[in-house]
């Protein structure tokens, strides 16, 4: 009986959606936006070259097909990316109003978002009055700190000191449909934080506010303050089964990595293995290794858009993706004969474009393990299909 695994690299996009006029980062729409692109044609100009140098490498990758997908839509080599395929290769698009990260990977799951999410204004405060009595109170504060929009990391070395001498949790959001509360790990407690926005959650989700994030750090304002592997999201449920509880029904056992407890609020999940990327490899390499036929595992590499695209660093994340690629080696050579390896992305988030937020793009749909050829163009939901097909069922 088959196996098969679905690995979203989180923001790999491959070039702007059709739609991608309707979708702005600050007045920009998104038209033009290529993650992928435009990162191999930085490191071709030798514009990012910190921590590395040259062309974009990635031959794993290239050799499923990953530069025939981007040439499909662009109708050009992408350097550094071009070899012949020897798997499936495609790229897909989106239908629901969104570019976030639950969005897209409950629409790879089978499942479009039915509602526009709830997004907070660009205004300072940005917050509803009550909305912030209600997280002092239930955090038993004085008050609150931030309110606006912010990058996450500017926020605490902004207000991690006020936060530590008032005890005010600091609230605050992005382009995106969540709210995030930050609080330190030591002086609020880590508990504290976490049952403050599980309390908060029910509130928010009945606004259509996609996510409430529990932001923890550590440190001070000499050394710098700095946030820790120890976030959780707490995040609207999808409105009908997933191909997670389908695989589940039909008796298959469900293995999560990295966010995907978070995303999906742990529903079809059998076992959730965290960490960082490089903790969440030696667990996708062990579920190649072990998983049982008829299971399905999902993993979610987050750090390519956490800590490069959202803070527009071309070099960085072209190191992220040619240690994906390396990393992954191993992982497609313990595949067994008959499994199915589909390598995907949720949106984009494109570090050369202005802005900080997701980028509006197609992403590649990779397939090892079921022979070669091309997908086309396809939806984010078939990536679904094609996984329910090969475990035997089809997806509702």
């Amino acid at each position: 009986m088959a196996r098969a695994f679905l690995v979203v690299m989180d923001s790999v996009g491959v070039g702007h959606a059709p739609d991608a006029g309707l979708f702005f980062n600050g007045n920009l729409p998104d038209l033009g936006a290529n993650t992928l692109g435009h990162i191999a044609e930085a490191c071709a100009r030798g514009q990012a070259n910190t921590g590395r140098a040259g062309p974009l490498r990635m031959p794993h990758l290239d050799q499923l097909g990953l530069g025939a997908a981007m040439q499909s839509l662009s109708g050009r080599l992408v350097p550094g990316l071009g070899a012949k395929p020897t798997g499936l290769w495609g790229t897909a698009v989106e239908a629901s109003p969104g570019k976030d990260t639950p969005t897209g990977h409950w629409e790879l799951a089978g499942v479009p978002v039915p509602w526009t999410w709830h997004v907070f204004p660009q205004t300072a405060p940005c917050f509803p009055a009550e909305l912030m009595r209600e997280v002092a109170h239930l955090a038993q504060a004085s008050g609150t700190l931030g309110n606006c929009h912010a990058s996450g990391t500017a926020i605490i070395e902004q207000l991690g000191q006020t936060h530590i001498e008032t005890g005010q949790p600091i609230c605050y959001t992005s382009a995106d449909s969540v709210f995030q509360i930050a609080a330190h790990e030591v002086h609020f407690g880590l508990d504290r934080l976490l049952t403050l926005c599980e309390a908060m959650a029910p509130r928010l989700h009945a606004m259509r506010v996609g996510r409430v994030i529990a932001r923890p750090f550590v440190g001070d304002v000499t050394g710098g303050f700095t946030r820790t592997a120890n976030r959780r999201d707490f995040a609207v449920a999808p409105p009908k089964p997933t191909l997670l509880e389908q695989v589940q029904a039909a008796g298959g056992t469900v293995h999560g990595i990295g966010k995907i407890g978070d995303i999906f609020s742990m529903k079809g999940i059998d076992t959730l293995d965290k960490g960082t990327d490089a903790q969440l490899m030696e667990h996708l390499l062990h579920r190649a290794q072990t998983a049982r036929d008829g299971s399905l595992t999902v993993a979610n590499f987050v750090e390519f858009d956490s800590l490069f695209g959202h803070r527009r660093d071309v070099s960085g994340y072209a190191c992220a993706l040619e240690w994906f690629d390396r990393e992954i080696a191993p992982v497609l050579a313990a595949l067994r004969p008959g499994d199915m390896m589909v390598f995907t992305a949720d949106h984009g988030n494109d570090p050369t474009w202005p802005g900080t937020d997701h980028t509006r793009e197609q992403v590649p749909v990779l397939v090892a393990g079921v022979g070669a050829g091309s997908l086309g163009q396809i939806r984010f939901v078939d990536v679904a299909g094609l996984l329910a097909k090969h475990l035997g069922f089809a997806a509702q």
